[in-house]
């Protein structure tokens, strides 16, 4: 049998062909997305392991404030501990640490890098213990004045930067003019993950990033000490909120928490898809080893009158799927190299630069890929494998071998079953929100996804005949044929179109998910903006100006308030969270926050305003107290003065006046400043004072409301844009699979086409007939993928309410260009098939059994 099985599979190689490309991009596309991440935490994990070899502990805060997105807050540590530490028996050298927020301008005027979409931007200290310096000089000197910088490599490209050049750097103390006296490398790599650096004098560094006389961390040299013992020295002698932690530890710690952004980057926005890959894969394959196992029948039944077992056929057909399997798994991995090139490009296009080198191929990854490729192969065949084993051996001497092509009452049962309980699910989790509801919802989802597929078959005819009404008029008989070759056979037809109805459903529920965001967003901006102009940073929380610039917007007469927006880092009633930080003063001519209880003008040192949905959840009124604890280490209690009904304008459940804020941050920056004209004056007049002012911070960007609100829309769209590439390959494999379907279905129908052309059907007509039958089966697939898409994207909006996007928009434009897109789709999957039918012989075409 194993040589029958090889012999079959070879005959039977151009029927395979499809099967076999489309688990190679299922395969490709998830190997391909483990070699990358494989590769970016390679490298980053060499490159910490590199430049913290020489450091053997690290003296920091032991105070950290989690954020969202990895976006941790530690406290910094008194310069002074610097003789403390040198102090302790067996250190050789110390040195401190600043690193905070420094954007780089080019000699264009432009900032380089972009922090709120891509790698962060950083200023700090150039270290002097070479021990300790992870940045190797390429070109240049060390600094030694104030106003002197070492920038990395890949900045210097990027702002066609040279030693000797002047520059600005922008910190929390402004903009300000340096002297690029040397270019170095982090490492090996131009720059870390993309990111810019602004190295300086540990003196100019405390005056413009962090603060006189702090710094974030002492690094430590004691090569004749071990780094525990050396650990176990230092901790006795340091104070309270402060911790000494080996260099193994803190290399660890970073190669850990970018393993973690990595994790999450690519689990929400680059592995989902390579899944839906491999699933478009699966039912492409299940579907054409159903049709080669129905043509097959006579085949199979004369197998079995031989002595065939049946044991034996089923591992014959299995058989097949698994030497697929593994070629294809082969191929897949190779081609998975590639893919990890392209992805990294496309991150590259977004802002996201992998630091330089090799691909990186790990056991686990190859494992991996054929693990999916040889699994997906096989156990997609087993139910055809099972029916082609069950063939009776009578079945030889029929003249056709009918499949049967109606679903079972069973199917139709198990079908309304799936999408009974996936609406249950759905409804739960749009009625209980938060983290709870979303899962609930992905539990729905899934299970509505297995009753289209269920019930597929059941409802493949009527929706076929309904789609193929308007062929039968508008094309006469060639639209009716293909009207009924579409809804003769419901099984094929289905499963044909189920592996585009699952790429499309992700296509249109990222398309309402993301309409729905810009809608809040417009939303939020028409109820409760009231300024005139924004002034945006650019970086999105990730830096930002000097809070001095709304002070001096502010001061002109042609402005009437200038309102910073800044963020900041607090544990406030026992858990991490986000504050906003504003004057009370100017916000409320600029923002109508809709306050509820108290007022925001009662909100000084010592106070908050919080949210009314928060103050509901956790019964809180006027008057309470709620702990805080700051990351410099002060504690204490803020009393409630204020609660506000519009959380979504500003994204947080507290507010704090600057007053309250200021001594305790790590970095005071204002990432937008929204300006209010005075009445009268022109918007023209008004933004031209503006930018007047803003001119001096290069990385300012003075725009009116609706600017900026495309701006944001914009950030969305780049987002879109990767989503959509991701499934153009999930989409491609479908196509491919109802080519495929449809010319083995032409294989199956040659007698027929032979029959058509011998009473006059011309070759256009043929080819017609199949291009329109080809768009019948895909529209079949994108209207239920539209559908079952948008059904789970209100789900996920609805669920998602409670972090602000509340407002769920159906983008009616954009799905019925996904239904064009779909039947354009259709036609591109007949035309080789449609070639194929129309150069049959019609002489052997009617001679074939």
């Amino acid at each position: 049998m194993l040589k029958l099985t090889w012999k079959n599979l070879l005959a039977h190689k151009r029927r395979l062909a499809a099967t076999f490309i489309a688990v190679v991009l299922g395969v490709a596309f998830l190997s391909g997305t483990l070699v990358l991440t494989d590769t970016i935490t390679q490298t980053f994990d060499d490159l910490f392991a590199d430049v913290n070899r020489g450091t053997d502990a690290v003296v920091r805060s032991s105070v950290k404030i989690e954020g969202d997105f990895g976006n941790d807050v530690r406290g910094r540590i008194p310069t002074s501990l610097l003789g403390t530490v040198e102090d302790v028996d067996g250190v050789k050298a110390a040195e401190p640490q600043v690193l905070g927020y420094g954007q780089i301008v080019g000699k264009d005027g432009k900032t380089i890098g972009d922090p709120a979409m891509g790698a962060p931007t950083f200023a700090g200290n150039w270290n002097t213990v070479p021990e300790l310096n992870p940045f190797r000089l390429v070109d240049g000197r060390a600094p030694s004045q104030s106003n002197e910088i070492v920038i990395d490599k890949k900045s210097a490209s990027d702002g066609d930067l040279k030693v000797g050049d002047r520059t600005t750097v922008i910190t929390q103390q402004g903009p300000n003019s340096f002297t690029v006296v040397g270019v170095a490398k982090f490492g090996t790599a131009d720059s870390p993950g993309g990111a810019s650096f602004a190295l300086m004098t540990l003196q100019a560094a405390q005056q413009y990033v962090s603060k006189p006389g702090q710094v974030d961390s002492i690094s430590v040299v004691a090569p004749d000490s071990s780094q525990t013992e050396i650990v176990q020295r230092i901790q006795p002698v340091l104070p309270a909120n402060t911790e000494a932690i080996t260099g193994a530890q803190i290399t660890k710690e970073n190669q850990d928490s970018v393993q973690e952004g990595i994790s999450m980057f690519f689990n929400f926005l680059i592995r989902p898809f390579a899944v839906v890959a491999v699933l478009v894969s699966a039912f492409s394959i299940y579907n054409t080893f159903s049709i080669i196992v129905t043509q097959r029948t006579r085949e199979m039944a004369l197998l079995r009158a031989l002595g065939a077992a049946r044991r034996q056929v089923l591992l014959s057909v299995v058989g097949e799927a698994f030497l697929v399997g593994i070629v294809a798994s082969v191929v897949g991995l190779f081609g998975g190299l590639a893919v990890a090139i392209v992805l990294k490009a496309l991150l590259a296009g977004i802002g996201f630069g992998a630091p330089a080198g090799g691909l990186v191929l790990k056991t686990s990854t190859v494992e991996w890929a054929f693990a999916i490729g040889i699994g997906v192969s096989v156990l997609t065949s087993i139910i055809p494998a099972l029916k082609a084993s069950r063939v009776p051996p009578l079945a030889a001497m029929r003249d056709v071998a009918v499949e049967r092509t109606h679903a079972s009452l069973l199917r139709v049962v198990i079908g309304a079953i799936a999408a009974g309980l996936g609406l249950v699910g759905i409804v739960a989790g749009v009625t209980t929100k938060g983290g709870d509801g979303l899962a609930r919802v992905g539990i729905g989802a899934l299970l509505m996804i297995v009753s289209f597929v269920v019930l597929g078959p059941a409802v493949a005819g009527p929706i076929s005949r309904l789609i193929g009404a308007p062929l039968a008029r508008l094309r006469g008989v060639t639209g009716k044929m293909a009207q009924e070759n579409a809804q003769r056979n419901p099984r094929r037809t289905s499963g044909a179109a189920a592996a585009l109805m699952i790429g499309v459903a992700v296509v249109a529920l990222f398309t309402v998910f993301a309409a729905s965001i810009k809608s809040s967003i417009d939303n939020q901006v028409k109820k409760s903006f009231a300024g005139d102009l924004v002034i945006d940073s650019q970086t999105r929380g990730f830096g930002g100006f000097n809070p001095q610039l709304a002070s001096q917007i502010g001061a002109l007469p042609d402005v009437n308030a200038a309102a910073g927006i800044r963020t900041g880092q607090a544990k406030v009633n026992g858990s991490d969270r986000q504050l906003v930080v504003i004057d009370p003063r100017s916000i409320q001519q600029v923002f109508d926050l809709g306050i509820e209880q108290g007022s925001l003008d009662d909100l000084g040192l010592g106070t908050t305003a919080v949210s009314t949905r928060y103050a509901d959840d956790h019964n809180l009124n006027i008057g309470d107290r709620v702990p805080v604890a700051y990351a410099d280490g002060a504690t204490g209690e803020l009393t409630i003065v204020a609660t506000y009904a519009n959380r979504d304008v500003l994204g947080t459940d507290f507010m704090v006046n600057t007053e309250e804020w200021t001594p305790h941050a790590n970095e005071n920056l204002d990432s937008l400043v929204i300006v209010k004209l005075q009445p009268g004056v022109s918007l023209a007049n008004g933004r031209t004072a503006v930018e007047q002012v803003a001119a001096a911070y290069p990385n300012a960007k003075v725009q009116d409301r609706a600017q900026y609100t495309e701006t944001v829309f914009g950030q969305i769209n780049r987002v879109l844009t990767l989503v959509y590439v991701m499934l153009a390959l999930a989409i491609l494999i479908a196509l491919m699979g109802i080519a495929n379907t449809l010319s083995l279905s032409i294989y199956e129908r040659t007698r027929e086409l032979g029959l058509l052309r011998a009473v006059g059907e011309t070759r256009t007509q043929l080819r017609s007939m199949v291009r329109w039958e080809s768009v019948i089966v895909a529209l079949f697939g994108t209207i239920g993928g539209v559908g079952l898409g948008a059904l789970c994207g209100w789900a996920l909006v609805e669920a998602a309410s409670e972090s602000g996007f509340a407002r769920f928009a159906l983008p009616v434009i954009s799905l019925i260009v996904l239904l064009v897109l779909g039947a354009l789709a259709g036609v591109l999957a007949g035309i080789r098939p449609a070639r194929r039918a129309a150069k049959l012989n019609v002489l052997q075409a009617i001679a074939t059994e």
